[in-house]
């Protein structure tokens, strides 16, 4: 069965949403998963490729942009993806969802983790997707941070 964990923050930022999502990553990419990272726009999944390469000293995850549209699939496919489409092939196990949209396609999908800050319009679009994946048969948790 599919999971869908929420992480619920206890500030307003996005750019401590960010950070809990890099500490995650570099969790998952450790372990040896390599996950798709579903962003609202270009602008955020810039962000978080920026704070990717900089949020811890001594820390390097592979990553890079997604663009379906230019076919951006890496060669190398232990890399971390971040992009505002649907996760290409291979990149659909894990899904890290810092968009404020149901993601596309999570047939393949084993495990999608959302991160939401105190922030009440994002909780309410939260609550949306949460009851999104309740009828979709996943197995729900949510861990307040």
């Amino acid at each position: 069965m599919p999971e869908a964990s929420f992480y619920i923050l206890p500030s307003y930022s996005l750019s401590d949403r960010f950070l809990f999502a890099c500490k995650l990553i570099e969790k998952a990419y450790r372990s040896g998963q390599f996950c798709y990272v579903y962003t609202d726009s270009l602008q955020q999944s810039q962000q978080l490729d920026n704070q990717l390469w900089t949020y811890r000293e001594n820390s390097f995850i592979p990553h890079q942009l997604y663009d379906e549209t230019n076919n951006d699939i890496p060669d190398y496919q232990k890399t971390v993806l971040i992009g505002t489409q649907a996760a290409p092939e291979n990149w659909q196990k894990l899904i890290f969802n810092l968009s404020s949209k149901y993601p596309d396609d999570l047939t393949k999908t084993d495990r999608v983790l959302e991160i939401l800050d105190n922030n009440e319009e994002l909780k309410q679009a939260g609550r949306q997707r949460f009851r999104q994946y309740k009828q979709n048969g996943f197995d729900i948790s949510t861990h307040k941070i």
